[in-house]
Parts: structure tokens; sequence; C-alpha cells
């Protein structure tokens, strides 16, 4: 069987990684929070002939070898913490993270998880939620009577009670922040999971240290760049095509040779 058969095949099933990574990096061009992905591909073993620098038979030493390559693989997918751009909405409840960090909610089960995605709301218990319903960690109830929410660029949220002549602290909204973020586990629904590759969570108030700041009334957009997309998604097309070329050219060979057996 001729190997360029093999390896033009991990070509073709690299390039339709690519292209699904791409396929979804639009699907979620809208998305708030959302942080682009990218596939990380590298060679596969060589089939090594001559080994560099071996003696050869007129006593010379062999300049470069003979190492014949066998195809490409995925070796992981990295998302791309950037900032998205800042998309003011009025919303009250809306809160963009400008800069590093993550807001903390907790799960059904119990665990913690992460997102970028500042959309907030209240629940019938008065309870500070995200868009999915799960409360914020550290938790922060808003009383029935509340008006004029207001959340600081340093995480502190007050409102407005009636009978009161000054807005009333009800509590305060903290970032976490990870060594490695690309090493969180994404779970969907603009959240992440910590993992031994992210390293330990780190909690402080925004605007402290390397945190970013909140910013009321607007949310993050997702960092994925239309035209760079599509300028990756042409490539990842004549990549593929070119792979199939090397395929029907290995397989003219094998025709031929089959055809001159006969």
């Amino acid at each position: 069987m001729n190997p360029a058969m093999w390896i033009s095949k991990t070509g073709v099933q690299a390039q339709d990684a690519k292209l699904q990574t791409i396929a979804n990096n639009l699907a979620n061009v809208n998305t708030v929070g959302f942080k682009r992905d990218r596939a990380v591909f590298e060679d596969l073993f060589y089939q090594v002939e001559q080994q560099p620098g071996a003696q050869r038979a007129d006593n010379t030493l062999s300049p470069s070898g003979v190492q014949l390559g066998n195809g490409t693989h995925l070796v992981g997918t990295q998302k791309v913490f950037t900032n998205g751009s800042i998309q003011t909405t009025s919303q009250p409840l809306d809160v963009a993270i400008s800069g590093n960090g993550f807001l903390q909610v907790r799960r059904p089960d119990g665990e913690p998880a992460y997102t970028r995605a500042g959309q907030l709301g209240v629940d019938g218990n008065g309870t500070l939620i995200n868009a999915s319903g799960l409360p914020l960690v550290p938790q922060i109830t808003v009383p029935a009577n509340a008006t004029a929410i207001t959340i600081g660029e340093n995480g502190m949220v007050s409102a407005t009670i009636p009978g009161s002549t000054t807005p009333s602290e009800l509590g305060q909204l903290t970032l976490t922040s990870f060594v490695n973020p690309t090493g969180l586990l994404a779970l969907g629904e603009n959240l992440f999971q910590e993992t031994a590759s992210s390293g330990q969570a780190t909690e402080g108030n925004p605007g402290e240290g390397a945190f970013g700041k909140l910013r009321q009334g607007a949310l993050e957009g997702s960092n994925v760049q239309v035209v760079e997309e599509m300028v990756d998604m042409i490539a990842a097309q004549r990549t593929y095509e070119m792979n199939t070329k090397v395929l029907s050219a290995a397989d003219n060979m094998l025709q031929y040779l089959a055809q001159a057996a006969r």
C-alpha cells in the first residue's frame, strides 16, 4: 500500500477537525463571553531509514539522513482568552468583565463553575443568578422592594431601599483567575470547570491586582473575528482539497502498477 495514501488521510482528518473548530467559532459569534478555539496539530512519528550524521559507504557523514514523515494529527484545542468587545446594553443587571477574571457560580451538584458571561438576573427568592439560573458565589440576595441596583467597578452591589436615604450594600461580587485559563474544561452554557492543568482558582475583588474591573449595563461580546475565521476556513478547504488530490494520485499510481502487473 502506498504510504502517501495513509499520510494524506491524516491530513484530511486534520483539516476536518480544523473546520469543525471554525464552524463552532462562527456559530458562537454572537454568544456573550464566548472565547474562540484554535486547533493545534503536530507531525506524527518519522520512519528513519538513515540517521543524520551516519557514516556512509564512502566514509562521509550523512548531512541530513533519510527521515520520512507519516502525517499529522490533532494534539489539542486551545481557548483563546483575549477580551471581546464591550457592548452597552443599559440593563442594570448586565455586567461585563473588563480585563482578567471569571464570575463564579454554583452548579446544582454544589460544584463551582466559572463564566465570563455577565447576563445576571434575580430568581424568585431574590438571589442573584446567571442566565442559566445558577446562583453567584458569593451569594447575593436582593430585597423584593429594592430599586436602583448599582454594581460598582469594584464589585460592590448596592440598592436603594424605600425609607432609606442612602443606598444599602447588598454584597460583594468577586472574580476568580487561573494561572493557565487555557487548561479549563469547557462545560457548555458559557461555563468552565477547574482542572489540574488550569491550576487552582484564585479569588479577589475586581480592580485589585491583576483582576479586571466590572462594567454595569454592558456585556462582553464573543472574541471571534469573522474575517479571520473565514480566511482560516478557505485555507482549510484548500488544504483539504490538496490532500484529497494526493489520495487520488496515490490511487492512480497503484492502479497503474496493478495494470502493469497483469
